[in-house]
């Protein structure tokens, strides 16, 4: 990523050919991240889009990624973004039809056998999470939207294993509580 560091300070700089130079260096990280949805199959955002879509909120964005684990936290956001806004778009286009929805299977839910939740609704759950605890709507971004292991948020967020584990599993508990309580 000493690359891509120096590539984003240099955009910052206000050099407009490192957006160019840093595409392909943060690419197939982006495009894994992204994969996690393709197994979602009631998403209907591609990944390629996805990629492309979040890329260019994360350069556009006033906090640029200036390390690896700054690069996860504003990629997470970025997805999420771009598949709230597409979501928000299906909806305006059919009002009257059935909104756009989430797989969740093993992320959220405890049993193997999936369910599947409103993208929407899921969105202001964890709006009112973020209010309440930062750490663990971040824990969920990174785990459910970019589909990260514990280890993996635990090393970005920089605490132990442990407490990933433990927001993970206070978060699931109140996001289902408030998704199940909202008419």
């Amino acid at each position: 990523m000493d690359n891509v560091t120096q590539l984003l300070d240099a955009l910052r700089c206000g050099d407009a050919s490192a957006r160019q130079r840093l595409f392909p260096l943060v690419y197939d990280e982006l495009r894994a991240l992204a994969g996690h949805l393709q197994r979602n199959p009631n998403h209907t955002v591609q990944p390629t889009a996805l990629v492309h879509e979040a890329f260019m909120r994360m350069v556009g964005a006033d906090s640029r990624p200036h390390d690896r684990r700054h690069f996860f936290n504003v990629a997470a956001t970025a997805m999420r973004q771009v598949l709230v806004d597409h979501a928000r778009r299906q909806q305006a286009r059919k009002r009257d039809a059935v909104r756009e929805r989430l797989s969740v299977h093993g992320n959220l839910a405890d049993d193997d056998a999936g369910t599947s939740l409103d993208l929407l609704d899921f969105e202001e759950a964890l709006q009112q999470l973020e209010r309440t605890d930062p750490r663990q709507a971040r824990v969920v971004e990174l785990r459910f939207i970019v589909g990260l292991s514990i280890a993996e948020v635990a090393q970005i967020l920089e605490v132990s294993p442990r407490t990933v584990n433990v927001d993970w599993k206070m978060a699931q508990a109140w996001l289902k509580r408030t998704i199940a309580d909202d008419p």
